[in-house]
């Protein structure tokens, strides 16, 4: 099952990385909220869940959710064949992954520096 997503992932990640500007904010504190607040609203709308749009910033995250969900859907028909709880095991490792590339394995001395 590991083998499978993180096969499932890596076209999911490329996706991301080639196409969404919203992973590329500047300080490690901005990735972090963005990488969640896009990626758990993927995971509503994917498992048909409610959103709340009621704050500006879930808002945002919202608008970058429903062009990456429609994307997903149109490039992956396989995320039709998943069950809700496979779809939010799926996002979160993808999330993991996103964050260790965009964050944490980041060679972006600029993420980090105080005077930036």
């Amino acid at each position: 099952m590991a083998n499978q997503t993180e096969e499932r992932i890596e076209p999911l990640i490329d996706y991301i990385m080639k196409n969404c500007l919203w992973q590329f904010h500047s300080r490690v504190w901005d990735r972090e909220k963005q990488n969640e607040g896009v990626l758990s609203i993927v995971t509503q709308l994917l498992c048909d869940e409610p959103v709340d749009l009621t704050t500006p910033a879930n808002r945002c995250y919202w608008a970058d959710a429903v062009v990456l969900v429609d994307a997903y859907k149109t490039h992956f028909s396989w995320l039709g064949l998943m069950d809700k709880a496979e779809i939010a095991s799926l996002i979160t490792a993808l999330h993991a992954r996103l964050n260790h590339l965009t964050i944490t394995g980041s060679l972006n001395a600029e993420l980090t520096d105080q005077r930036y």
